[in-house]
């Protein structure tokens, strides 16, 4: 096993799967400058490492997952534009989605704003009964700005992700596997088994399968069907030469 421990993100590499643990339990894990620096070379080491062959993201603590930005940054920085600006410095969110190994969230209590926006960045996610999704930007002042108003309705569709973008409302574990959103809801007490076992069949199977096939899935979202289908056929081939 290989560990790293950051300020505000724990890694721990075990059999092919890279355990991503958000660590701030006292803020509910909300996300600030120093955690996007820290999860930035988190990310960078997990897609430079080839044992790492799947991700497992979580929360620390009992309250949540991730319960958004850190308001605190904001109200000592002279405007919200400005605190976000320098969140915006490194391009954490960009690096994210373009990492082709699979990546599995299990989420409890509070996931709200940039909690939500990095479980979308997740291939797979795994939810406690207790989550609470939500992403109150708009009640704020903002929009989402870690790829939410992206994300979304690419997984959810348009209508169900402008009525949560828009409101702002709270939605339960169970409304939120019935829109999609999660593709699984478990006890609290088995969410970390489940989504640990989860993440070690992922890596357990063939890294460039899994790359090619989320390939596949992302590029070809936003291409016509004839291109997408010419993009899978490629990459079908390319594996099918393999030495």
């Amino acid at each position: 096993m290989v560990s790293s421990a950051f300020e505000t993100v724990l890694l721990n590499v075990d059999r092919g799967v890279a355990h991503v643990l958000l660590d701030r339990p006292d803020k509910r894990n909300a996300f600030n400058v120093q955690m996007r620096d820290d999860l930035f070379q988190v990310l960078e080491a997990i897609r430079d490492d080839p044992e790492v062959r799947a991700v497992l993201i979580s929360g620390a603590g009992e309250q949540a997952f991730c319960a958004g930005a850190d308001l605190s940054e904001f109200g000592t920085a002279p405007s919200q534009a400005i605190a976000r600006q320098g969140r915006w410095e490194r391009d954490v969110w960009g690096l994210w989605a373009s990492i082709h190994k699979p990546f599995v969230a299990a989420m409890h209590g509070y996931v709200l704003g940039s909690g939500v926006e990095m479980a979308m960045l997740c291939d797979l996610r795994i939810a406690s009964e207790d989550a609470v999704f939500g992403l109150p930007e708009v009640g704020l002042g903002m929009i989402p700005a870690a790829g939410g108003t992206q994300t979304l309705p690419r997984i959810l569709g348009v209508a169900p992700a402008l009525d949560l973008l828009l409101t702002g409302r709270r939605i339960a574990a169970g409304e939120a596997l019935d829109l999609g959103l999660v593709h699984r809801v478990v006890a609290k007490e088995r969410l970390w088994e489940t989504a640990g076992e989860l993440a070690e069949q992922l890596a357990a199977r063939d890294p460039q399968l899994m790359s090619a096939a989320k390939t596949a899935v992302s590029q070809g979202t936003d291409i016509p069907l004839e291109a997408g289908l010419a993009l899978e056929r490629r990459l079908a081939l390319r594996l099918a030469l393999r030495s």
